[in-house]
This record gives C-alpha cells, structure tokens and sequence, in this order.
C-alpha cells in the first residue's frame, strides 16, 4: 500500500483505511447516533425521550445530537413529539432497525472509494483486483452491520457469527 490515504468511506463517511495508520475509522456521528437509538430502543416504546436527556445519558454534545436526530427522523428511524411531554422514540420495533440502517441515515453507503461505489472502480494492470478487495471490504461490514440490530444490542445478545468474531482471539489484537 502506498503512503496515499486508501478511502473506503468518503472523507465526510464513517470508515476509511488509513496506510499510515492502517485503521479501521468510525465517525463520532455514527457512534453517537449508534448508542442514542439504543438509549431509545432501551427506553419503553412510544415514550418520548428528550435530546438533552439523551445527550447527557451518553456523553454525546447536545448541539451535534440534534442533527443526528433529525437525520434519523428523516430516515424514518425514529419519530418525535412536540410538547412538554415530547422527545424522541423510535419510529418502528428495534428488532428491526440495523446498525447499517443508522449509519447509512448519519454518514451515507456503507462503502464508497473517493465517494464512489467500489464495484463502479475500474482499475488495470497489476491493480486490476482492487476493487474487487473493495467490494469484499464492503460485504464484510454487511455481515455484521446488516445483522445486528438495536435489539440485539440492548438484549446484549449479539448474532452468534457477530460474538464469535469478536470471541477471535486476534479481535482484540491494536494492529
């Protein structure tokens, strides 16, 4: 790999493999937007909860929080209710609500090389299976995102496939 920055996200996106730091990047707004929904899918369903309790539940700066928010709303991923009474609650059960579909509502594709999709790149020569590593890179994210759910999170029960990675005795490995 050479020393240019390698992007499996695009800058403004979650995830991007670094060369010079060979890590895997997770946006602040997709982790905040990850542990809100499941301050809310913890919370009873269709009882509103307030932004500012949310914020202070987990830490997360209430200004950067609102926009999450409403991205989730316009995602259809939760609701919210206006009033005294008002707040957020989830829009649908959270068993149905994937981690992919948070961070696609918050950051956009799951996967994208310089802002496109990987299996739109077309690269030649030695170079010519790159993209293909791209799409693997993209799948692989899909297995685990795609399969956990806000649910699983809460119940503290993850996918059997998802715990036996993080089981791996490489898993926790800083490399």
């Amino acid at each position: 790999m050479s020393s240019v920055d390698t992007e499996i996200w695009s800058m403004s996106t979650p995830i991007s493999l670094i060369s010079q730091e060979r890590s895997l990047k997770i946006s602040a707004k997709t982790d905040y937007a990850v542990r809100a929904a499941c301050e809310l899918a913890a919370g009873e369903p269709q009882r509103p909860i307030k932004a500012e309790a949310l914020a202070q539940l987990q830490a997360i700066p209430a200004n950067f929080l609102e926009n999450i928010l409403s991205a989730l709303r316009n995602s259809g991923i939760v609701r919210s209710q206006r009033g005294a009474v008002g707040g957020y609650f989830l829009a649908r059960p959270a068993e149905t609500i994937s981690l992919a579909d948070i961070i696609r509502a918050v950051d956009g594709p799951l996967a994208a090389v310089r802002g496109e999709a990987p299996e739109d790149q077309n690269y030649s020569g030695a170079a010519s299976k790159v993209a293909d590593i791209w799409v693997a890179v993209r799948a692989s994210l899909r297995v685990v995102l795609e399969e956990t759910t806000l649910a699983d999170l809460v119940a503290q029960k993850l996918p059997k496939h998802v715990q036996a990675l993080i089981d791996s005795p490489d898993a926790w490995s800083r490399r």
